[in-house]
């Protein structure tokens, strides 16, 4: 193969898992929602449909990135972040949408639906890893180092729980500080503004009703079942009946309106129900693969930079899966966080792939440093 054939520039590893986990999260979004759908819109395919066309959106845009060098995102961060708190700006206005919910996390363009929390995930990151990776910062003094990234998240992270949706703020707000960790915030830093946010994070988590009731629930779903509990009781009633290999796939009888949008945050349940604790190990192996591979590109990046964009979107990732993961089987209280490219819904499919177009690209430039380094 020719060394600078279009297929030698991919990562094979990424690219495989990445694809393994798209083609199973086609199937399982089919099986969970097509009685749903039939239901809903009278097309079985609506859901399957609608997830396809994302996949394939986010699979030009997937590639596309990984041709396009990575440091230009750090040329154009500030440009990032200010459409970023532009469209998180806009969910509050009339292009704003609920869709049925009692969250305002939508942009709704025509037929277009956009979240704006889940572009601010890659936002962030891009701006925090391009910032802290300036050399003129000075990391000893915090106005002149964390600061400003910290700042800025600050505001992202009000205007998302203001729709609410706590969850991925508290990702958000993560995914910065893990990158502002990597790039060499001191310990004392680290351990002051552990403390200092810790008031304000426990603030959020209880000053809603319902978001103590989840909590409540999380220490005994039972104390209310058919409210409440309910959903994560459903959940149980899932993944218990799966065994080792499952009812079959296609077979789960939890979707008959057992539990609430299992093509969404609970799919992993039916995951489980229909393809057994077996489906669920391989689910979460191939998962396990895409973090390892992705802190590896961190480790070998060429840069600074390369190296905490590549650490950032790798935790974003590993932080969804085990959030979702924690959240079905009844380890983490309830929250909405999708399973990353699996779960049904549009804008974390997109954002998530082009991700991984980047981290995919910053995998070719570390690879082809180590070469160089080689025939030194």
């Amino acid at each position: 193969m020719a060394a600078n054939s279009p297929a030698r520039n991919y990562d094979h590893v990424l690219l495989l898992v990445t694809l393994l986990l798209l083609a199973l999260g086609l199937i399982m979004v089919f099986s969970a929602s097509f009685v749903v759908a039939v239901e809903s819109t009278g097309d079985p395919y609506h859901y399957l449909r609608r997830q396809a066309m994302w996949v394939g959106l986010g699979l030009l845009a997937m590639f596309a990135l990984s041709r396009i060098h990575y440091k230009i995102y750090k040329r154009f961060s500030i440009i990032i972040l200010i459409l970023n708190f532009a469209l998180l700006g806009l969910v509050f206005s009339s292009f704003g949408s609920e869709l049925g919910t009692e969250a305002r996390r939508w942009l709704v363009f025509g037929p277009v639906i956009l979240q704006p929390s889940e572009f601010s995930k890659l936002a962030f990151v891009i701006f925090t890893a391009a910032y802290m990776s300036s050399r003129r910062l000075n990391l000893r003094s915090f106005w002149t180092g964390s600061f400003v990234p910290l700042f800025f998240v600050a505001i992202a992270f009000f205007l998302i729980q203001f729709q609410p949706d706590l969850g991925t703020a508290i990702v958000v707000l993560a995914a910065s500080a893990l990158v502002i960790i990597f790039a060499g915030m001191p310990v004392a830093q680290m351990f002051g503004l552990t403390l200092v946010s810790l008031p304000p994070l426990a603030y959020f988590t209880i000053k809603d009703d319902y978001r103590v009731q989840r909590l409540f629930t999380f220490v005994d779903p039972w104390a209310d079942p058919s409210v409440s509990g309910y959903q994560i009781i459903q959940s149980f009633y899932a993944l218990g009946p799966g065994h080792i290999f499952g009812a079959g796939l296609g077979r789960s009888r939890q979707k008959l309106f057992y539990l609430p949008e299992p093509q969404n945050d609970f799919i992993f349940a039916i995951i489980g129900e229909e393809l057994g604790f077996i489906g669920g190990v391989l689910v979460l192996l191939l998962y396990l693969v895409l973090i390892w591979r992705g802190f590896q590109v961190a480790q070998r990046a060429p840069d600074l930079f390369g190296s905490l964009l590549a650490g950032g979107i790798t935790f974003i990732i590993a932080a969804q899966v085990l959030i979702n993961v924690g959240v079905v089987t009844g380890s983490v209280p309830v929250t909405g966080i999708n399973l990353p490219l699996i779960s049904a819904g549009g804008s974390s499919v997109f954002f998530t792939l082009l991700s991984i177009g980047i981290l995919m690209n910053i995998s070719k430039h570390g690879r082809a440093a180590s070469r160089a380094q080689g025939r030194a």
